[in-house]
């Protein structure tokens, strides 16, 4: 038995609203552009509630942690939550690595990370 309710007409929208900016945003970090410059589009009219299409669109998407962020922030930002883009690092001795999150994400996404830099909603 399919517990899951079909999407509505909202959350269709979101999600096609976020391939279109992952894709974007792809495209923009490929072309070297500056990840504080991005230009998503305005997310569509919709509720907060249609998130529900956002969060499917990125759980299936091979985006970075920058671009899914990105993403994430301009949809929050539309939708009365600003939050900042925050870029962290490991130390060397640690094994280099480079995560991004926003701001308020579980504390698990930033877990051993160090603040670099922040980024903030528009």
């Amino acid at each position: 038995m399919n517990l899951r309710r079909p999407p509505d007409v909202a959350s269709l929208r979101a999600a096609v609203w976020t391939a279109k900016a992952l894709r974007l945003a792809k495209r923009q970090l490929g072309e070297g552009d500056d990840y504080r410059a991005l230009d998503l589009p305005a997310p569509p009219p919709v509720p907060a509630t249609a998130s529900r299409g956002v969060n499917a669109v990125l759980r299936r998407s091979r985006a970075t942690c920058l671009v899914e962020a990105s993403v994430r922030q301009r949809w929050l930002a539309a939708h009365g939550e600003p939050r900042d883009l925050v870029i962290g690092v490991k130390p060397p001795a640690e094994g280099f690595a480079a995560h991004a999150w926003l701001e308020g994400d579980p504390e698990s996404n930033a877990t051993g990370f160090t603040e670099l830099t922040r980024v903030p909603a528009r």
